[in-house]
């Protein structure tokens, strides 16, 4: 690291007032803190928080909890792409495969949304904002691997200037920058986001007869025709591969959706990491996971239809269910902030969800649009929160 130290320090003039870069100043400050703890600490004494971890290190947590839900999903893809075709193939061939269609993905994620941030940065003369660290992770995450690389450009750097600069940089956002990225492309560009667009099928490959590229979830909407929803969801597929979509199959993630979104156990992985360094609330997570219960089981009692007898279990591991409450709903800027008010937050969401997925036809994935709602009423949750501890304060105050 020495070396890298000394490169630093020998081009750092350049980049400082009066320097023949001066302008760039913020990027290289942004590449160098990324690298090396600023020399400008808070002083030993005085009263002052210190803290091995600052925003760059937890971003950077984040990012390692998201690592096995990118390097599944990279597998995935492969994985599907051999099913469709009804080939056999090793665990690098898929892997490679999946490669070449992923990682280009998040290149242009991390390259589009970067370039906002490093230009509000030089024309705003501040430091750059570490937050797109995570949110250029995680749209490659909530996307298909066949979506065109200009509408990753294009959503990115939509979400990075209207959710995030227009309010002032990270910290300031009221939306979640990553599922705005996907609403963007779901109500601009449907048809590259919806529908059977989850399976790569590569150049002039042929599918296996009778293959479709629906996901659990599109099935369990197709249920509304009267057929019992979780015998459909096991049996579907099974002619092409044996249990496509049994319960363990859509635990594991080997099946069709998102990049990152498929696998439970992997989202479980992370969670762990989350909550053992104490960056993700499990305030909401609970919280959350309880209100897709309880509505579930609601819906359960009521039995109008097949899709409401679906057990409440599925809806876990079906869609990006599981990857939104570990992932997204715990964003810290978006969320609500107390502690009563993330139970709430977290609990609504979950309910949230349940009725946009069973009960709208239009919407079968509904835990991208509970969320962002949830996301607009967090400051009011927390504002009466506030209030009404404010209320109960002053209660005992003048008994």
């Amino acid at each position: 690291m020495k070396f890298l130290r000394d490169i630093f320090d020998k081009v750092k003039p350049n980049f400082e007032k009066g320097g023949k870069y001066e302008k760039l100043y913020y990027p290289f400050e942004a590449f160098e803190t990324l690298m090396f703890t600023p020399k400008t600490t808070a002083p030993q004494k005085g009263a002052h928080i210190r803290d091995a971890v600052d925003l760059k290190r937890l971003m950077m947590t984040v990012i390692v909890a998201l690592v096995p839900c990118l390097i599944f999903g990279i597998w995935n893809t492969g994985h599907q792409h051999f099913i469709a075709i009804g080939e056999e193939a090793d665990f690098m061939t898929k892997f490679l495969f999946g490669s070449k269609y992923v990682l280009p993905i998040v290149v242009v994620s991390y390259a589009s949304g970067l370039g906002v941030e490093f230009l509000f940065a030089i024309f705003r003369k501040h430091p750059v904002n570490e937050g797109f660290l995570v949110t250029g992770m995680l749209i490659p995450l909530i996307m298909p691997a066949t979506i065109p690389l200009w509408q990753v450009a294009v959503a990115t750097i939509f979400s990075v200037v209207m959710v995030k600069e227009v309010f002032g940089g990270t910290g300031m956002n009221i939306l979640n920058p990553a599922l705005t990225a996907r609403a963007f492309l779901y109500f601009a560009y449907p048809s590259q986001i919806s529908g059977d667009v989850w399976t790569v099928l590569g150049d002039n490959a042929q599918t296996v007869e009778g293959y479709s590229g629906a996901t659990a979830l599109s099935i369990a909407y197709e249920s509304g025709t009267g057929e019992n929803t979780s015998n459909l969801i096991q049996a579907y597929g099974s002619f092409w591969q044996p249990d496509m979509f049994s319960i363990k199959s859509m635990f594991i993630g080997t099946i069709p959706g998102s990049i990152g979104e498929t696998s439970t156990l992997m989202v479980l992985i992370g969670a762990v990491i989350l909550l053992a360094t104490g960056v993700g609330s499990w305030r909401i997570m609970l919280s959350m996971v309880l209100g897709v219960a309880a509505m579930a089981i609601g819906l359960n009692i009521i039995g109008a239809n097949e899709y409401m007898n679906l057990p409440f279990y599925y809806h876990f591991v079906i869609g990006g269910l599981a990857f939104a409450i570990v992932f997204m709903a715990t964003d810290p800027v978006s969320a609500a902030q107390t502690f009563a008010g993330k139970w709430i937050y977290g609990f609504l969401a979950g309910v949230l969800t349940v009725i946009i997925r069973v009960l709208n036809p239009a919407y079968p994935e509904g835990v991208m649009l509970a969320i962002l709602l949830m996301n607009v009423f967090a400051p009011l949750i927390d504002f009466y929160v506030v209030d009404a501890n404010k209320k109960r304060r002053l209660k005992r105050a003048t008994v």
